[in-house]
Parts: structure tokens; C-alpha cells; sequence
């Protein structure tokens, strides 16, 4: 199934996406993982954990997983739920190529992953990709594209992706940085025979990071799919670590800061698709919540007021220790 042909209007659910960035590898960003992971993990205990955060997400309409090559062993984990689960045809696939793994499941590697966005690549990590999703791959998206990638400008890189839509595989990107504005804006002009090249852009946007809404509402506009990331800002906008007034908002809906921070971002005209990065089924089930939360106008104008400017949000997530 196309992503381009996914409409996600089955359920309120499925307008959440799942991805594995927390559970595919034993390090990364997010706060609270020395709670949320196994004491172990181990290749087959955080295996058993992705695929019982896919059993749950499926059976709540999540009809959208994401998974990407530097994402430890997501894919692995990924096809091999599909494998066992062959009724399961009606889950879009996205994966992303440009970053290399490089931790050898190690949380305290020095360099966990390497950007290369050439030719060469791509097309050692399609190889690798095809191999384990094979068919089962809807979408391929280029990783964490800045405005300066060569990847929206390299012929060899373009011709491929090209080549790679028209063979049904719809061709992405996401994007990262505080120039997230400028990359979209910048892949809007990217066409291949005079045909636009992206059907979808994920850009991660919250209430703490806004600045790339105009350029996500930009890309609606033009037909692409808004795929929305990191909306619970690496946990700082979850339990107690969100800001006071998220929490006050969430006390007096009755619900959890995560799930008025994630309704949030869906009450956005222009998104289409909102990920989780929930590590446990408590998490995700919180995050599920926000599909039925409709925040007030006022207090949504209250949560506006807490964006950060974007070098200040990316310059904090940068520090945010791998653990």
C-alpha cells in the first residue's frame, strides 16, 4: 500500500503513528529510559518489547509503524512482527535511509550514528532495507535532511529516488535542526522530469518546537503528507517533566500531560500522521488518549506560549544525554 493512498480516517487512532526509534536499539535520547527499558536489553528483550508495543498499537487502530536504518534493529524487529502476523495487511510501512548505526548496541558509544547522504548510501541501505521488508515497504524517506543536503540537489541521489517511486514505493523526507523551515520549503521544489518528488515530509514540531508550522502547512497545501515527530519533545513533555501549564491543562482535561501535548499537535489543520515514541504499553496507551482530546481554544492559545526558540530547542537536544 502506497502512503500516498493512506487515509487514515479508519479510526481516531490511526492518525497516530508508531515509531521505533526508543525500542529498536539499547541507547537514545529520550528522558526516563532507566525506567522504561529493561534492566537487560538485550537484542531479544528490547524484540519482545517492540513487538508487544505492535501488538498493542495495532489493536488500537495504529495503522502507520516507522522504523529507519539508525534505528538499531527496528526493521529487524518490525519484519519479523510482520512475518508472524501474515493477516496483518493493512499497516503502512515507512523506514528512512542516511544515517548509519554505528553503536554496536552499546548505550555508551561514543558516536551512535553517521549521516551520509550520497549515492552510495542509499543504495547500501535500500539493499539492506529491501531485505528485510521487502514488499512490505511503503515508504522510504531521506533521514534528518537540512537545509544545506545534498540529497535535494545530487542528480544520482534524485534519479534514484525517482526511480525508486515509480516502482509504488512513495519517497520522503524528514528533517531536523532549526532550519526545519527552509529544508521543507526546499524539498517543495524538488521535481524529476518536472514532476514533484516527495509525497510526504516528517518534521518534528511540539509545543515546545512550532517553528516549522508554516512550512508544514505549506507542504498540506502542495498534497504531501505531514508526518509529525518527537511531539513529546525526547520526554519533556511528559509526567513530570512537562512544563507547569501543560500539566494544569492535563489535570483539568482529566487526562495526561503526554496526551494534551500529542492532541495538541493533531488539532493542527495541516497534520497528517502524529508518532509515538512510547517504550511501554503505559506510554502508549496515554499517547492513544489524545485522539479523543479537543483542548479548548484558550488553552491551546496557553500551550502556544510555551515555544522556545528554535536554536534554544535544538541546542537543549543536543544535550540530551544517550542512555
Amino acid at each position: 500500500m502506497a502512503f500516498s493512498r493512506y487515509t487514515p480516517s479508519a479510526t481516531p487512532a490511526a492518525r497516530i503513528g508508531l515509531g521505533l526509534a526508543a525500542v529498536g536499539r539499547p541507547g537514545y535520547i529520550n528522558l526516563g529510559r532507566d525506567r522504561d527499558l529493561p534492566a537487560e536489553r538485550t537484542p531479544e528483550a528490547l524484540r519482545m518489547r517492540s513487538h508487544q508495543l505492535l501488538d498493542a498499537a495495532y489493536a488500537a487502530g495504529v495503522r502507520y509503524l516507522d522504523a529507519a536504518r539508525s534505528y538499531g534493529r527496528a526493521e529487524e524487529f518490525l519484519a519479523d512482527w510482520l512475518a508472524a502476523r501474515p493477516g496483518v495487511t493493512d499497516v503502512v510501512v515507512g523506514s528512512k535511509w542516511g544515517y548509519t548505526y554505528t553503536a554496536d548496541w552499546r548505550a555508551d558509544a561514543d558516536v551512535h550514528e553517521v549521516k551520509d547522504h550520497g549515492a552510495a548510501t542509499f543504495d547500501r541501505q535500500y539493499a539492506q532495507t529491501r531485505h528485510l521488508l521487502g514488499d512490505r515497504l511503503d515508504l522510504y524517506q531521506i533521514h534528518s535532511v537540512t537545509p544545506d543536503s545534498p540529497a535535494l540537489t545530487d542528480p544520482a541521489v534524485l534519479g534514484r529516488l525517482a526511480r525508486l517511486a515509480a516502482d509504488g514505493v512513495s519517497v520522503g523526507l524528514s528533517t531536523s535542526g532549526p532550519g526545519q523551515a527552509d529544508a521543507v520549503r526546499a524539498a517543495l521544489e524538488v521535481t524529476v522530469d518536472g514532476e514533484p518528488l516527495f509525497s510526504t515530509v516528517q518534521s518534528t514540531f511540539n509545543v515546545l518546537e512550532q517553528s516549522a508550522g508554516p512550512a508544514l502547512a505549506e507542504a498540506h497545501e502542495a498534497g504531501l503528507t505531514v508526518i509529525v515527530k518527537e511531539a513529546m519533545a525526547n520526554g519533556r513533555l511528559a509526567g513530570a517533566a512537562a512544563p507547569p501549564e501543560l500539566r494544569e491543562i492535563a489535570d483539568a482535561c482529566g487526562t495526561s500531560p503526554d496526551a494534551v501535548a500529542l492532541a495538541a499537535v493533531l488539532g493542527r489543520p495541516w497534520a497528517g500522521i502524529v508518532l509515538s515514541g512510547a517504550a511501554t504499553a503505559a506510554q502508549l496507551a496515554t499517547n492513544l488518549a489524545a485522539a479523543g482530546i479537543e483542548p479548548d481554544g484558550s488553552r491551546l492559545s496557553a500551550l502556544t506560549r510555551l515555544a522556545e526558540p528554535p536554536a534554544a530547542y535544538w541546542r537543549q537536544r543536543a544535550e540530551l544525554p544517550w542512555a
